[in-house]
């Protein structure tokens, strides 16, 4: 004989304060609930202007750097580790669960370019002014590196192989390297002088992509013995960054305060264009989903794109801080770490009301609930104005004010160019494509 029990959470029941009171179960039909969209209205409206009384994203800084930090690098492995180069030479490694220095290392003569782990968190690699490679054991207590090799050039930039014993660095060329060798495996060049950035794709682990001082991004195969694609735009492209759920998609931070996102299928055109700053944008990297962005800038400013948006949805900023020099969101997808000029690490979170610890079920739902709420009303007038609403910097927005009065200029005199010019003289350019100079293969 089998019998068919019925067994209920009592969590969906009983209160959790009073376990003696039961929760009353509603009927949702909507004829019985005439005003349920009004009393909803007034509730995304208050979850609105809830969420904008508790956006505090600033959480610490790390401070220590005795001159200005270069670059940052995060470990594959672990939330908590991260390494700082500053442009003193000097190396640090930071907890940042206790938010402390754990050891710090004279590791160059000149300034450090470049930071980045091995594959298998242990290990991390540094370039220099002083024209060397050096492999560091970030597990042992000794300041003496593990391997260092010499090179012939000076070194801008390295990023590790996401599976195998190889990295590239980037100067005059790029250059393929292995861990146990002294010479490059192989070096690519297609006429630049310097070349800035170099990173592999996260995905597609053959795949290298690099930005030029003349204006060029440069994509790479390393099992080729020659580079695959160049797109040159109009201005300086400073950092390239790979999304880690697209591998097709990589974005870059250029001098024209812009950054553009690209598809590797189709490079005649930018797929989006992330246009708040207005300074140059210096760095950028992804989200863990690979849905948003963080940049940081030469306006002293961190702004947050979602990927498919031209706008930013967030702008952090502080009253002591300079300008931006790397920006890193963490493996969680709720931190973001930025480092600028004055010797300053700064923790924040990626949503800036989000309530960090642990939660209840009802405060679970609650959130979620309140979430619902704002997407469902969200393009109602009252509800964005306060949604989109930001406390910027003075100079940010009166540089704002005047590059708009700028941009309007331009427009203003492309149309009535074409106004007074015979038909097809002046074509109608979209902006997605006004900025891309000359792709080549």
């Amino acid at each position: 004989m089998k019998v068919k029990v019925i067994s209920r959470n009592p969590d969906d029941y009983i209160r959790e304060t009073k376990k003696d009171i039961h929760k009353v179960q509603r009927n949702f039909d909507p004829s019985l609930h005439p005003f349920a969209t009004s009393r909803e209205y007034v509730r995304a409206l208050n979850a609105v202007k809830i969420e904008k009384i508790f956006a505090k994203p600033f959480l610490g800084s790390l401070d220590g750097h005795r001159d200005g930090i270069q670059c940052l690098a995060k470990n594959p492995l672990s939330l908590s580790s991260l390494i700082s180069g500053s442009c003193d030479g000097e190396i640090r490694i930071w907890n940042l669960i206790n938010r402390d220095c754990m050891k710090i290392i004279p590791a160059h003569s000149g300034i450090v370019r470049g930071l980045c782990y091995t594959n298998d968190g242990n290990r991390f690699l540094s370039v220099s002014d002083d024209k060397t490679v050096k492999i560091w054991n970030g597990c042992s207590d000794t300041d003496t590196p593990l391997h260092t090799i010499i090179g012939k050039r000076i070194m801008t930039g390295i990023d590790h192989h996401r599976k195998n014993n190889q990295f590239a660095t980037c100067g005059e060329t790029v250059d393929l390297w292995e861990e146990t060798r002294s010479e490059p495996l192989r070096s690519y060049t297609w006429g630049v002088d310097t070349l800035n950035c170099v990173k592999f794709n996260p995905i597609e682990t053959n795949l290298l992509g690099s930005t030029c001082s003349d204006r060029s991004i440069i994509l790479y195969d390393i099992r080729e013995v020659a580079p695959v694609r160049k797109v040159t735009l109009e201005m300086r492209s400073n950092t390239i960054c790979w999304n880690p759920m697209e591998s097709f998609v990589f974005t870059v931070a250029n001098e024209d305060h812009n950054l553009y996102s690209f598809d590797l299928r189709k490079l005649s055109r930018a797929s989006q264009i992330h246009m708040d700053h207005i300074s140059a944008v210096l760095d950028v990297d992804y989200s863990p989903t690979g849905k948003e962005i963080v940049s940081g800038s030469y306006d002293k400013t961190i702004r947050i794109f979602p990927l498919t948006h031209g706008r930013s949805r967030e702008i952090y900023h502080t009253k002591r801080m300079q300008r931006l020099t790397c920006v890193l969101w963490s493996m969680d997808n709720k931190y973001i770490l930025s480092s600028s000029d004055e010797m300053n690490i700064r923790i924040w979170k990626s949503n800036a009301s989000e309530q960090l610890g642990v939660l209840s079920y009802r405060e679970k739902s609650a959130a979620n609930y309140s979430k619902k709420l704002k997407e469902k009303f969200g393009q109602h007038s009252q509800i964005k104005r306060i949604s989109r609403h930001r406390h910027i910097p003075k100079h940010v927005y009166n540089a704002c004010k005047e590059k708009r009065v700028m941009l309007n200029s331009r427009k203003r005199k492309e149309a009535n160019r074409r106004l007074h010019s015979k038909p097809g003289t002046v074509p109608y350019v979209s902006e997605k494509e006004k900025h891309i100079v000359n792709e080549s293969e």
